[in-house]
C-alpha cells in the first residue's frame, strides 16, 4: 500500500488513470510483485525507507494464451492475498475473499503511514487501521542549547494541578 501511495504521488503525479494504465492495462496478466520502479521521482529518503535498500523491479505473471480469460471467482480468489481497487479518490482495500467492498485509503495519505496487516481490521465503513507515520527526522542525542539569559531566581513556581 505505501508503494502504491508513493507511486501515485510521485511517479504518476496524481494521475490515477496513468497509474491504472501502467498497472492494469499494460499488465493484463497481473503482477506477482510490485517493484521499486514505482518509486521513480520519490524523494530519496522516502525511496530508501520504502525500498529498504533493495532495487527490485516488479514481476508480472507470465502472459496467458490468446483467448484464455483471466477470471477470479470466490473460489480462485482465495489464492490472492489482498485486492486493491484504484478509485479516483483513493485505493479501496479488499482484505477478505468474497468481500464485495472495502475501506478506501485516500490518495493524500502519507506513504510512510504504518498500516495494519490484520485482515479483520479492514472493513468498509470502519476507520483505516493505521498509525501515524514515523517522524521525518530521528531524535538527536545532543543536549539542548543553553539559554542566552539565565532564568531569574525569583521566577514564579510552575503551577501544578492536584487530582
Amino acid at each position: 500500500m505505501p508503494l502504491l501511495l508513493a507511486a501515485h504521488r510521485y511517479r504518476f503525479a496524481g494521475d490515477t488513470e496513468a497509474m491504472a494504465r501502467y498497472l492494469i492495462d499494460d499488465a493484463p496478466e497481473g503482477w506477482s510483485y510490485l517493484g521499486t520502479e514505482l518509486l521513480v521521482g520519490a524523494p530519496d529518503v522516502l525511496r530508501d525507507r520504502l525500498a529498504r535498500g533493495r532495487d527490485d523491479p516488479g514481476r508480472r505473471y507470465p502472459p496467458r494464451a490468446p483467448g484464455s480469460p483471466l477470471l477470479y471467482t470466490e473460489r480462485t480468489a482465495s489464492r490472492l492475498d489482498w485486492g486493491y481497487v484504484l478509485q479516483p479518490h483513493g485505493i479501496e482495500v479488499i482484505s477478505q475473499p468474497g468481500t464485495e467492498r472495502g475501506p478506501v485509503v485516500d490518495w493524500n495519505t502519507e506513504p510512510r503511514v504504518r498500516l495494519s496487516d490484520t485482515r479483520s481490521m479492514w472493513k468498509a465503513g470502519q476507520p483505516i487501521p493505521a498509525t501515524t507515520p514515523p517522524r521525518a527526522t530521528e531524535p538527536t542525542l545532543t543536549p539542548a542549547p543553553r539559554l542566552a539569559r539565565p532564568i531569574p531566581a525569583t521566577a514564579p513556581a510552575p503551577r501544578t494541578r492536584s487530582h
